[in-house]
């Protein structure tokens, strides 16, 4: 059977990353005839990409004015993967954000609006900026639901002003952009410390998954915060994979799909779960809440997403777990050697 990216120029901006990296080992998979990765490695590492000679790697930022004058019209598919990892590191230095969160969409959308080759355009939005602030009983957010002015952090605002530029070029220019609203992303090929110092302790302990993988592997305690009842939607990288190909090859330009799994599983299950799977005999270390995030409990709707797009989540949580462990041990010297890169910012 031919995929239907086979023979395909696409370019991935942001494809060192976690997902990013993922998303080029399936293209390739899938048979991509070129597959141009540009990313800075701000929270990357250039080790994470496939050695493959259809594989061309370009170091810079989107905004570089060398980077937006090496692309050419002949792409055939787009996906817009970078991002200022993130919440707190954005509170930190909401310039930084600005600068790799949202500048880069914007430079990026001025330098391709004209190309006329590209089939699709797939920009990675944020839940987080849609779902409902609260710690009460959530509801399933939906791509249509009204969003909130109000946030947390500049990473969910520069997310969100993406997302209506991507609306905004799908109009009036006719840029084939499709939103892929991302849940929480888990699963091999996340590094913690990952790329450069940005100024929090969040470079290294980057989302609540990998954190908690690591220290249990480890043997330490898992830090949860409050009574541990924040929930999140946990979807696994070769799911949410899948999901940016669906979006590429059959969502509608200007519009959102949520890619997600549609469970709501709380933060002190999901340290449970990671501690019984990993033989973890310490405690959980309970900690305050976090004054600044009022995103207590979410989790997305799939509706929209297994309609349009007959895409749904197959990997459950447990079983996704269990790879991310498998990996990290597999990986720990690479892991530690990043986290020890950051020694020197890190307390004591």
């Amino acid at each position: 059977m031919e995929h239907p990216f086979a023979g395909q120029r696409v370019l991935v901006v942001g494809g060192a990353g976690f997902v990013g990296a993922n998303l080029v080992r399936e293209l390739l998979a899938q048979g991509a005839a070129a597959i141009l990765v540009v990313d800075n490695l701000l929270s990357a590492e250039r080790a994470n990409l496939p050695e493959a000679d259809a594989v061309s790697f370009l170091e810079g930022s989107i905004t570089d004015e060398a980077v937006l004058a090496a692309l050419r019209d002949d792409l055939d598919y787009l996906f817009h993967l970078a991002t200022f990892h993130g919440n707190q590191n954005s509170i930190q230095d909401p310039l930084a954000d600005h600068a790799n969160n949202l500048y880069t969409t914007l430079r990026l959308y001025e330098r391709i609006r004209g190309f006329q080759r590209l089939k699709k355009v797939v920009y990675s939005g944020a839940g987080c900026t849609a779902a409902e602030k609260t710690f009460g009983p959530a509801r399933a957010t939906g791509e249509e639901d009204p969003v909130s002015l109000r946030h947390d952090s500049p990473y969910q605002i520069s997310k969100l002003i993406g997302e209506m530029y991507s609306y905004y070029y799908a109009a009036r220019h006719g840029l084939p952009v499709v939103v892929a609203r991302f849940q929480n992303v888990y699963g091999p090929g996340e590094i913690l410390g990952a790329g450069r110092w940005r100024g929090t302790t969040a470079t290294v302990w980057r989302n609540v998954t990998p954190t908690f993988v690591y220290l249990a592997v480890k043997g330490r305690p898992l830090p949860v915060e409050g009574t541990g009842e924040a929930t999140r939607d946990f979807i696994y990288v070769g799911d949410i994979v899948a999901g940016l190909l669906a979006c590429a090859s059959r969502g509608t330009a200007g519009q959102a799909y949520n890619l997600a799994s549609g469970v709501e599983t709380p933060i002190r299950d999901l340290a449970r779960l990671v501690n019984e799977l990993t033989g973890n005999r310490a405690p959980i270390e309970w900690r305050p809440q976090r004054a600044w995030d009022r995103s207590g409990k979410r989790f997305g709707s799939t509706a929209k997403a297994a309609r349009d797009l007959d895409f749904t989540t197959r990997v459950p949580l447990e079983e996704g777990l269990r790879r991310t462990v498998a990996w990290t041990r597999e990986k720990l010297p690479l892991i530690e050697a990043c986290i020890q890169r950051h020694a020197a910012h890190m307390p004591a």
